[in-house]
């Protein structure tokens, strides 16, 4: 390479790495959020809050491991246990750990020259790695075209708009590794094939290889899916050259090489469990494709980033590499199968690499089915042949030089390259605007409220409190408030179901860690029996899931050990003995057994914590707390989260709803209510309307939102707490703030 060439690539490296920098700090500054509103957002240090409260999951274990040395709270015979996840009794240590290896190197680098808070480190981590992809996606279409192409892809990489969203300063979470290492992977395999007729060099790029397969297990969970796409591929292309009668020898010792390299790295460097894991994860994947704990509710089906996503989901989390790519794979085709035009314009491709990007691109297409989150998978191979699309485009530009009709370019040698650079502005300016869009609307998930809540709780409850909540706040309490939740992101840990039959980490299983959980606290907060409600709370924070365990262990039932439990969670201690020994026949012995669990003489303390994020989910909260198990599906119960607007005295949202201020006249959809419910600071009025009506309607006031609801839970515990915000019978408030309450059981 001579100088010429080191300034080029030198310089290519540093733009794709400062426009993917300059994007992802776009986050800092909210854009989106009015200035006076934005200091809600924003902590002690100035910076936002998380986008994305997984990322206090992966802080709180960094924070463990600069503490004492490896990621969970404790030992317990030999294994990391989390304390804090799934309590009780929590869960054994089971995740990719690369993110707080690097974390952990990286703070104790920046921490040798200046005290900087580790939240503070962990905030930019992904602004400079997630650039890194677009470098390597430089590096491995630099093998096949020119370095416009190379840069292109570059480009594509680093602004894809999922990619580049989900690694915006404060999404500190895996996702910064799910394009680089794929990349990191491909090239180096490739290099590997290239090499297949030089021992050396072959046998080196394949250990290389292999041990960024290695690096890859250690940073997600998924890694599996590369390592099969790979493998198959390899199996595939072996067949058909051994059918086309070509030598195969040097290609099979290579990959061989490859293959076993990865296995030792992985099951001497990170634990054999993990190639346990590779060999039954495609027969998990089968049972995890439905839910495997029914007929329980499927929490699953509520996480947005697991929903099927539509064709203009997958073009805008793609962005322009999306057409350009399958403009790449139309044009790349046309060029090979073109002898005379494949030497002129793509020399340096070969039908290996073509059908391994494409094999790429439809595995990836396949995977769209397990969610939206998936299309991450689609932007390497999109990206890399949009950028040989480019590639390609300047092939063709500059073979005018040498077609009479075009003098221009023969009178001026540079105005290939202009041209070239052009093009690359043109994808690069959309693509950098596409993003700034995306992320001008980016508000934190957490915000001053959640965080004075969590140290409330930290500063005024013991050690052993835990806490209830939407399992989507879990992970921010656990950082910051330093207590334990029954429930939080990793909600059923459904990724370690491959896992769970080795060694006697999970004394139950594939039944615990479960869904359970979900359908409990929305149980509580759906029931106007207040009793049955501080009943499920006990019995969650002090034996987590056993009773349910141990009396599906006697009924072998579902449905009749969710009714037993219902039955006798709301009444005291000597009536729940009654009701088991008489009505279900249990034996003494079983049933002072299960009354241990639900009805412990000393119970652990706990808080629950509501905000006025549940006014979202309400649907899927009252859906899944009255869950019909016999017929595993919920009923179809009215539930509607508004915003209201009101001009020249009516009252009116986008979803039917309408009111008369002047004369109280009020309809939804047409249909008047049974109660009209209007909140106002402390004050409540509500009156009758319809008897015959199914619904009722709150108005916040203060908020301007307004809840359509079924009257069946006029008086559920969800309305007592989270709409109308009063203490009840059996619940006070203990602390509060504008939208996050803290309360506690009084008896």
């Amino acid at each position: 390479m001579d100088k010429k060439e080191t300034i080029i690539m030198i310089t290519s490296i540093l733009f794709i790495f400062i426009l993917g920098f300059l994007i992802r700090i776009d986050s800092l500054y909210l854009f989106g959020t009015p200035d006076d509103v934005k200091t809600f957002f924003e902590g002690s240090d100035g910076l936002p809050y998380m986008f994305e409260l997984d990322s206090y999951y992966n802080y709180r274990l960094t924070e463990n491991f600069i503490e004492h040395g490896y990621m969970g709270d404790t030992k317990i015979n030999g294994m990391e246990w989390d304390m804090h996840s799934y309590y009780p009794p929590g869960v054994p240590m089971d995740y990719p750990p690369l993110i707080v290896y690097l974390s952990a190197f990286i703070y104790y680098l920046i921490n040798l020259f200046a005290s900087i808070p580790l939240l503070t480190v962990v905030f930019w981590i992904p602004v400079f790695v997630g650039p890194l992809s677009g470098i390597v996606a430089y590096f491995l279409v630099r093998r096949f075209t020119n370095d416009f192409g190379a840069i292109a892809a570059g480009i594509f990489i680093v602004t894809a708009p999922m990619f580049t969203t989900r690694t915006v300063a404060g999404w500190f979470d895996t996702d910064m590794f799910n394009i680089f290492f794929p990349i990191l992977v491909t090239l180096l395999f490739f290099m590997t094939v290239d090499n297949r007729e030089n021992f050396r060099r072959g046998f080196l790029f394949a250990v290389l290889s292999a041990f960024s397969m290695f690096l890859y297990s250690l940073a997600w969970n998924g890694w599996q899916y590369t390592f099969y796409f790979m493998m198959i591929f390899s199996a595939i292309y072996l067949i058909w050259c051994k059918y086309r009668g070509r030598k195969v020898k040097n290609f099979i010792f290579v990959y061989l090489i490859f293959l076993l390299s990865s296995l030792i790295f992985i099951g001497i460097l990170s634990g054999f469990i993990n190639v346990y894991k590779l060999f039954v994860a495609p027969l998990e994947l089968v049972k995890i494709s439905q839910n495997p704990w029914a007929p329980w509710p499927d929490v699953y089906n509520t996480v947005a980033e697991l929903s099927k996503p539509t064709i203009m989901g997958i073009i805008s989390g793609i962005g322009l590499a999306f057409f350009a790519g399958l403009f790449g794979f139309i044009w790349m085709f046309r060029v090979m199968i073109n002898h005379k035009l494949k030497n002129s314009v793509l020399y340096k491709m070969n039908w290996f690499f073509y059908s391994f990007l494409l094999f790429w691109a439809v595995v990836g297409f396949f995977t769209l089915f397990k969610g939206v989150r998936f299309v991450m998978m689609l932007i390497p191979p999109m990206g890399i042949s949009a950028g040989i699309f480019i590639g390609i485009a300047v092939e063709y530009l500059a073979k005018l030089k040498h077609n009479q009709r075009f003098d221009i370019f023969k009178r001026h040698n540079n105005l290939v390259n202009i041209l070239a650079i052009l093009i690359l502005i043109w994808i690069s300016v959309p693509a950098a605007l596409n993003v700034h869009e995306s992320i001008s609307t980016f508000k934190p998930m957490a915000n001053d409220d959640m965080w004075s809540v969590s140290e409330w709780i930290h500063n005024n409850t013991s050690n052993n409190t835990v806490i209830i909540s939407q399992w989507g706040y879990g992970h921010l309490f656990t950082a910051i408030a330093d207590r334990p939740v029954v429930l939080d992101g990793r909600i059923g840990y459904v990724e370690t179901l491959p896992s769970r039959s080795y060694g006697n980490a999970y004394p139950f299983g594939d039944r615990s860690p479960g869904i359970y959980r979900e359908y409990w606290i929305d149980k509580a907060f759906s029931t106007s029996n207040e009793t049955l409600s501080s009943g499920i709370f006990r019995m969650l924070a002090s034996s987590g899931d056993l009773a349910y365990l141990f009396l599906n262990n006697y009924t072998k039932n579902t449905t009749i050990s969710v009714e037993i439990l219902n039955n006798i969670l709301g009444v005291n201690k000597d009536v729940a003995s009654g009701i088991l020994i008489n009505r279900y026949r249990l034996s003494q012995e079983q049933a002072d057994h299960v009354l241990n669990l639900t009805h412990p003489d000393n119970p652990h303390p706990y808080v629950l914590v509501t905000t006025d994020g549940f006014l979202g989910i309400g649907g899927s909260l009252f859906e899944f707390g009255e869950w019909d198990f016999k017929k595993n599906n919920g009923s179809n119960i009215i539930y509607s989260y508004q915003k209201f607007n009101t001009s020249n005295s009516i009252l009116n949202t986008t979803n039917g709803l309408k009111m008369d201020m002047n004369s109280g006249t009020i309809t939804w959809n047409n249909k008047t209510p049974y109660k009209l419910i209007t909140i106002t600071d402390n004050s409540t009025t509500q009156i009758t309307i319809d008897n015959n009506s199914d619904f009722i309607v709150f108005l916040l006031m203060n908020d301007k939102r307004a809840i359509i609801m079924d009257k069946n839970f006029e008086n559920s515990l969800f309305t007592k707490l989270i709409i109308e915000r009063r203490n009840t019978i059996d619940f006070e408030i203990v602390y509060k703030t504008n939208s996050a309450f803290v309360w506690k059981y009084k008896n």
